[in-house]
């Protein structure tokens, strides 16, 4: 048996567990095994890959079946697609986990347990990318295990990446959050930082770190052949270019996107379902960044949203379905209403990994045709109606040209192009606004869309939802206020 202290931003928390258990990495900013003053090569390269983690659908990476803290696995699906209209928590609406049908509703409180779940999740992965840098930054550590400064330049550059794609999930979701930059090694240094920063220096932070993991990835389409899941320098400048769109900077969108273009390492595959299917993983033209689900791996390594589709969870909303033009391919290889298989998360057009929580279909975070479509945001926010136009119409061309999930070719006339003659801004901007949701739907990516367009309140107040003006953050989780004794303050009106 072993103790391992730790700390969730704050709270000091005491865990036991057997043999079996210590093969996964603990929770928190601080652990017995962190502080470590001798490390070997294994290690540092291990603790990036650790850095990782955190992305996964995998069930149980923190702690076992904690429902109601929100940590049986990251629960994007829930604070975005669910909150976003898009998607309802079962087929057959029941009681079971109620805490996320109130995401649905915005009649949520800050004990919530998703909030912990995500903000758990999220620092637990700035934390491990901390102390990988900690390793990776210290030349006495480099020189002492005999690391070369190209495999160290790699590995520095994606912990560099995933510090900041954690941090750009957090400031989305909650504002000001405490900015930690290095490994913590006491209690007293955790109350340092027990204290919400302003949301500029979160983005200055995320910035930053983009900016120093660029110059260290070598000019190619992956970093390493037989690993095509690390961190890219695609991968980075996708993000930077996403940095930009968020903070409404339309010219730098648009040069970070025409240097990806440049590089012509991605583009829209033939088929819309490549991008989900097992069979074309790490080789397809479009995915960017995705987190690799592995198959029969120990620890486990599998996609556990497909365990929840199995249990009746994940289910599309009425509007959602509704929104699609007639037709549209795009809705049948998201979902088979009438099977109720998810087959954009189960990676196959079949029900093989329904209820399989050790799939290996892969968490896309980064792809291709949401890239361009950011890219015609940019395009029309400074005027350039034709080429944000034409960007739109390449969407719609390659999904009426894909067959069906059933195999049939679209009828004519399916997804017509838009007019390219169109002048109209307020017409083009709902032409992106629908692609998006049609294109991206049970990405985890409409929620954070329809909030930064100032969209959230109007439209899900459509559908009856009592989404507030403070919605447009979270509340801090109530858990870490008590915590912290009140040096971390809540949200407004929360």
């Amino acid at each position: 048996m072993k103790v391992i202290y730790m700390i969730a931003i704050l709270a000091i928390v005491t865990v036991a567990g057997c043999e079996k258990e210590l093969n996964k990495e603990p929770i928190g900013l601080i652990t017995s095994n962190q502080d470590e003053t001798d490390p070997k090569l294994g290690t540092v390269v291990s603790s990036v890959t650790s850095s990782y983690k955190m992305l996964a659908s995998t069930l149980n990476i923190i702690g076992q079946w904690g429902w109601d803290d929100g940590t049986v696995l990251r629960n994007d699906f829930i604070l975005q697609d669910i909150a976003s209209g898009d998607m309802q928590k079962k087929w057959n609406p029941d009681g079971d986990q109620a805490w996320m049908d109130e995401f649905s509703k915005f009649n949520f409180t800050a004990s919530n347990g998703g909030f912990n779940g995500l903000w758990s999740y999220d620092f637990e992965g700035v934390s491990r990318s901390n102390r990988a840098i900690g390793y990776l930054t210290n030349e006495t550590v480099i020189g002492k295990i005999g690391m070369d400064e190209a495999m160290k330049n790699k590995l520095l550059a994606q912990c560099y990446f995933l510090r900041a794609f954690y941090y750009f999930d957090l400031v989305n979701n909650f504002g000001d959050v405490p900015l930690i930059t290095k490994p913590l090694k006491n209690f007293a240094e955790a109350y340092e930082v027990a204290t919400r920063v302003p949301q500029a220096q979160i983005w200055e932070q995320i910035s930053a770190d983009l900016a120093l993991a660029k110059p260290l990835l070598p000019a190619s389409k992956y970093i390493d052949d037989a690993e095509k899941w690390r961190v890219s320098k695609g991968a980075v400048i996708a993000l930077q270019a996403k940095v930009a769109l968020y903070n409404k900077k339309w010219q730098e969108v648009i040069a970070d996107i025409n240097e990806l273009e440049t590089l012509g390492y991605y583009s829209l595959n033939a088929n819309y379902f490549d991008n989900f299917s097992v069979a074309k993983e790490f080789n397809d033209n479009e995915v960017i960044f995705a987190y690799d689900h592995q198959s029969a791996k120990t620890p486990a390594m599998g996609n556990g949203l497909c365990a929840l589709a199995g249990w009746g969870f994940i289910a599309p909303t009425t509007n959602f379905i509704n929104s699609f033009e007639a037709n549209d391919p795009r809705l049948g290889y998201t979902v088979d209403v009438q099977t109720q298989n998810v087959y954009k998360i189960f990676g196959e057009l079949n029900s093989s990994n329904k209820g399989n929580e050790d799939s290996p279909s892969n968490k896309i975070f980064i792809r291709w045709a949401d890239v361009i479509l950011w890219k015609a945001e940019a395009l029309l926010e400074t005027g350039d109606y034709p080429a944000a136009i034409a960007i739109i119409n390449n969407i719609r061309t390659r999904a009426r040209n894909t067959v069906t999930a059933n195999g049939t070719i679209t009828p004519a006339g399916t997804l017509p192009n838009r007019n390219v003659l169109s002048t109209d801004k307020t017409q083009i901007k709902d032409w992106l606004v629908k692609e998006r949701r049609s294109e991206l739907g049970f990405e985890s990516q409409r929620f954070n869309d329809l909030k930064r367009w100032g969209l959230a309140k109007d439209f899900l107040k459509s559908l009856g939802v009592n989404f507030q003006d403070r919605n447009y953050v979270y509340p801090i989780p109530q858990g870490e206020i008590d915590k912290s004794g009140g040096t971390i303050a809540q949200n407004p009106n929360y």
